[in-house]
């Protein structure tokens, strides 16, 4: 399949999240098999799962403000941390509004 005909959300995903993707609808959603599949606890694979569903939602937030987009992926990743990040958005905002 191209990239081309991916969904955007889905294009930006690393392989291993698309790897984890097809595990969890091959295992229907069932968050425990996938966990016996990976062979760890099942808040760890539901911790993956949320952090998939942030990057999907930044995807969709990258279109609306790429800056915002950049600094929420990167406490996503984890190299930045969620303090900073909120700091750094709320003072762009302030920012951007008075731009405005």
């Amino acid at each position: 399949m191209s990239m081309e005909l991916l969904p955007e959300w889905m294009a930006g995903l690393e392989e291993e999240d698309v790897v984890f993707i097809k595990k969890f609808v091959l295992a229907s959603g069932s968050l425990k098999e996938v966990a016996g599949q990976y062979g760890v606890t099942y808040p760890t694979v539901r911790l993956r799962l949320d952090r998939l569903i942030q990057k999907i939602r930044l995807t969709e937030d990258a279109a609306a403000d790429p800056y915002i987009a950049t600094i929420k992926r990167l406490a996503v990743n984890e190299k930045l941390d969620l303090e900073t990040a909120k700091v750094l958005i709320a003072e762009y905002k302030k920012t951007k509004n008075k731009e405005e």
